[in-house]
């Protein structure tokens, strides 16, 4: 079957032009899109921050490649395994964690992956320890992931906005109330981190076919960190804004790489630019429009003008000027 995934995908990349290069950057936009997704149910909609989901991909990641490697599992089903096994750990975890309020439950999520990572470091015997798992067959072809997207995509949509989805977003913004209407927020938290974790499984797992070696230090707290501050740039609680976000933060440290030394100190700017000009994200509770689209294309250059008064602090000249002519 991978061989004619790979024939598949040849032709498409041919018929369009693509080349490895740009196939690669495809490949991770994708993986960072399904996990990023997992990641705005969680926090966009749950309003629940975990610094594990990094340690939700590596198990994902090493279930996959074991399961491949070592047993011959197709890489379809070894994918759902590992995904599946991420959800089961997530669960788990959300049982005994969940009930802390506020940082803790944050905190034990951050101690959660840095466990999963120092865990895996040491199984050599299994995982082969910081020396990393070679060997995985390249199962994670353009075409593939672009197919996976889409699907992680429309489970997503179409989870969001079911009664599930509505409870989610009841809870986030009023918990209290969500429980006096009957609904029982531990059970719902439970599921949407368990969904989260399910998704980042399955994004380490296509990790592990699209790199072919995987180390423990590539799933580590700095990994967990690039996936919030995805989902904060795309938006909270906007899925589209979420694969937005994914892609900014995917291309833009390849589009700053001719700079070298300075292409990730120029990605940190504009990270902070987005997030100082627009607190709530690209599109923060609101889903992409075309119509709001275009519409924003007619009105650039009014916002442009706009945009280029805050910076320079003419607007607060003009307004003290309106005051001072009303006194």
């Amino acid at each position: 079957m991978i061989e004619l995934f790979s024939q598949i995908n040849g032709a498409v990349s041919s018929f369009f032009q693509i080349n490895t290069y740009l196939q690669g950057v495809i490949i991770m936009m994708c993986i960072n899109i399904i996990a990023v997704l997992g990641m705005s149910v969680l926090t966009g909609f749950t309003r629940l921050f975990s610094f594990g989901n990094a340690g939700f991909m590596s198990i994902g990641a090493y279930t996959a490649a074991i399961l491949t490697v070592q047993f011959k599992v197709n890489f379809i089903f070894a994918i759902i395994a590992g995904a599946l096994f991420a959800g089961f750990i997530a669960y788990l975890l959300g049982s005994i964690t969940l009930k802390l309020k506020g940082d803790y439950f944050l905190i034990t999520c951050l101690g959660f992956g840095e466990c999963v990572r120092v865990l895996f470091n040491y199984m050599k015997g299994t995982t082969g320890g910081s020396a990393g798992y070679p060997g995985i067959p390249p199962y994670s072809t353009m075409l593939f992931c672009v197919i996976c997207t889409v699907l992680a995509f429309f489970i997503a949509w179409r989870f969001i906005h079911s009664k599930y989805g509505r409870n989610l977003t009841s809870i986030r913004e009023n918990e209290m109330a969500a429980e006096a209407v009957g609904i029982n927020a531990f059970r719902f938290k439970r599921m949407s981190f368990t969904f989260s974790a399910i998704y980042a499984g399955w994004a380490g797992a296509l990790y592990a076919g699209y790199l072919m070696y995987i180390v423990p230090n590539s799933f580590n707290l700095a990994k967990s960190c690039e996936l919030i501050t995805t989902t904060v740039i795309g938006g909270l609680g906007s899925l589209t804004g979420s694969v937005f976000g994914a892609i900014i933060v995917t291309v833009l440290p390849e589009a700053f790489r001719a700079l070298a030394n300075y292409r990730m100190l120029l990605y940190g700017l504009a990270v902070i630019l987005i997030i100082m000009f627009r607190p709530s994200g690209l599109y923060g509770y609101k889903e992409f429009s075309l119509k709001r689209f275009i519409k924003g294309i007619i009105n650039l250059p009014q916002n442009a003008k706009l945009f280029w008064e805050r910076i320079t602090g003419k607007n607060k000249i003009k307004a003290n000027k309106g005051d001072n002519g009303n006194d």
